[in-house]
């Protein structure tokens, strides 16, 4: 297909993913990478406390407050 009848379809608000390879689609600036921080024991207990009380994982819950954190410095 030609890109300007790919660019038409895409206008027209046709679904154009059946012309689309996603196998190699990525986000960018959502890649993972990661990062190892050592925490003393008692930052530990009370990251796993809290993660119980909101019912997620320690990991979530460190994700979730370092986005919080930078919510309005990327913006």
């Amino acid at each position: 297909m030609k890109a300007k009848d790919f660019d038409k379809k895409f206008d027209k608000g046709e679904d154009i993913t059946q012309y689309l390879d996603l196998t190699k689609a990525r986000r960018p600036e959502e890649e993972h990478h990661r990062v190892n921080v050592d925490f003393p024991t008692w930052i530990i207990r009370s990251l796993d406390k809290e993660a119980r009380k909101l019912g997620v994982t320690r990991q979530s819950l460190i994700k979730l407050w370092i986005a919080d954190h930078f919510k309005s410095w990327v913006r």
